[in-house]
């Protein structure tokens, strides 16, 4: 059932990635604080954040001040980022 809607949504199935500044990377929870622009699939104005992370491998890919682009989604009720990439 799923995959028919993702297949008929096309582009809402594959959100763009934003930009921001990492400003914290917090192990023990498993969540980076971002610093970011506007947030276009989730109607979100810019701001600055903690998020969770979809894989913990990526609090080791990033530090504090680190630029990055990522995306964002609603993962079981709490915010994640799902894709990171530095800069």
């Amino acid at each position: 059932m799923d995959m028919s809607n993702g297949a008929k949504q096309g582009g809402a199935a594959n959100p763009s990635m934003s930009h921001g500044e990492v400003k914290k990377v917090d192990t023990a929870s498993g969540k980076l604080t971002i610093k970011h622009g506007p947030l276009e699939n989730l109607g979100m104005d810019g701001m600055t954040m903690a998020f969770k992370v979809k894989d913990p491998t990526m609090l080791s890919q990033v530090k504090v001040g680190d630029k990055i682009d990522f995306v964002a989604e609603e993962v079981d009720g709490a915010l994640t980022v799902t894709k990171l990439q530095k800069q």
